[in-house]
């Protein structure tokens, strides 16, 4: 056994040696400067290798220990960076396309936890009431503190129909939450639109997908169609939007922007500085636009806030966003695995960098609760005071009220306000944006 782990240290040293001098030679020929390899660093990788192969209480595949190293090393680098295995690698690919197993949620790691930066649409996640910024500490009875976020998704995912209880802490709330969460095949419709009242519509996407672009263009036709004319203003819903890929973000932009640049990308290398610029016409004619976001806004969708806002095309509403402003690009390896590695950062066209700062809306929203007043008597009005003077018209007729019978009485519809009190607002801010247009006139 000892002999064996010799060899292969011996192999592992040899290999690493090479590779110094290979780089040193090429780099000679170059006349560029020498990039050494931390040869000693190295080193203590292997010592460390051999001490488990020889001295752990159990014997340890030789695939795994190097793994389990890969993930170490990019896990130590960003919350975003990871490794994924052959089945994670395919189940990204699958997510991107819309349709996946799981929860429905996406997360990320915070203080080694996992945290929630936004619950998918209509999916268990959501309907079970898990919301954006929550911490996960426990999955099961099993503690998430010190484990790797692909386990923790691992865990998180299995059969539909198997249900798993989350253990959650909610900022304002003292004690921990127990959800019970049911399993199910999870398919992202990412566009949802209706017409808020004549004129005005509203479209919802809940994460950015390779088609999300032609879904919403067409979306926005048929609220034309419905509205039997082009619309007034449009409300773009961005709230607990997680992301998705970056062509999708910059997409949905240009198509409410006629010029100009949507966002740029600056990294170590050449090919991680791109730069994407709108090309002409707008799908809403150049209509007011207004967008909600919020602390589950991320990525992809601070992308098209930061570029909307920027290029003063849309009001931004709501709270301030993730800040989720990195650029991860996809390695594969010929084993059929692949590196999701940190690549750039994100940039609005006026420069601003989305990471760790995010989106600050032009407006900002409170997380409020509206409820109907319920009014005790009548209010008075001046029809209602002694001797008060008419107003020189003949009083119309009236027609009798109707009473409605005991245990018929009408079921009163939640007004927008209390359904949602951000879209509610969102609504006015359009409604006062068309005015002011047409006055303007």
């Amino acid at each position: 056994m000892k002999l064996k782990t010799q060899n292969l240290l011996l192999i592992l040293t040899g290999l690493l040696l090479g590779l110094t001098i290979s780089i040193g030679q090429g780099v000679f020929a170059e006349r560029e400067p020498a990039v050494t390899l931390p040869v000693e660093e190295l080193r203590a990788f292997t010592d460390v290798f051999g001490r488990i192969k020889n001295d752990y209480v159990e014997d340890v595949n030789d695939r795994d220990l190097l793994e389990n190293a890969i993930r170490g090393m990019l896990t130590g680098l960003d919350p975003h960076s990871a490794y994924l295995d052959r089945e994670q690698f395919k189940e990204l690919q699958v997510g991107t396309s819309g349709e996946f197993g799981g929860l429905g949620i996406e997360v990320g790691m915070e203080d080694g936890f996992v945290k929630v930066i936004a619950p998918i649409d209509d999916t268990p996640a959501q309907r079970a009431g898990v919301q954006a910024g929550d911490l996960i500490i426990r999955l099961d009875d099993t503690p998430v503190k010190g484990m790797a976020l692909n386990d923790a998704v691992k865990l998180m995912r299995g059969k539909p129909g198997t249900s798993i209880v989350l253990t959650i802490v909610r900022s304002g709330v003292d004690a921990p939450l127990k959800i019970s969460v049911t399993r199910d095949i999870i398919t992202v419709k990412s566009v949802r639109s209706r017409m808020l009242e004549p004129g005005y519509g509203y479209v919802r996407i809940s994460q950015f997908q390779a088609k999300t672009a032609d879904s919403l263009l067409q979306a926005v036709a048929d609220l034309k169609k419905e509205n039997e004319g082009p619309i007034k203003g449009l409300v773009l819903d961005l709230r607990n939007n997680p992301g998705g890929v970056l062509n999708g973000a910059v997409a949905v932009s240009d198509a409410f922007l006629r010029k100009g640049l949507i966002v740029y990308t600056e990294g170590r290398v050449n090919d991680s500085r791109l730069r994407f610029n709108a090309t002409p016409d707008d799908v809403l004619d150049d209509a007011p636009l207004v967008v909600l976001v919020n602390q589950g806004s991320a990525s992809a969708s601070e992308i098209v806030a930061g570029a909307l806002q920027d290029q003063r095309r849309a009001i931004i509403m709501g709270s301030q966003t993730f800040g989720k402003g990195s650029v991860q690009t996809i390695l594969p390896l010929s084993s059929g695995s692949a590196v999701k590695l940190t690549t750039a950062r994100y940039y609005t066209p006026s420069g601003r960098s989305i990471q760790a700062e995010g989106i600050i809306p032009d407006i900002k929203l409170e997380d409020l609760k509206v409820s109907a007043l319920e009014v005790a008597f009548d209010p008075v009005k001046e029809a209602n005071l002694t001797r008060h003077l008419s107003n020189g018209n003949d009083a119309p007729v009236l027609p009798e009220p109707v009473v409605v019978p005991p245990g018929e009485e009408e079921v009163e519809e939640e007004s927008l306000a209390q359904r949602d009190y951000h879209l509610y607002e969102a609504l006015n801010m359009l409604r006062g944006l068309v005015i002011q247009r047409e006055m303007s006139r």
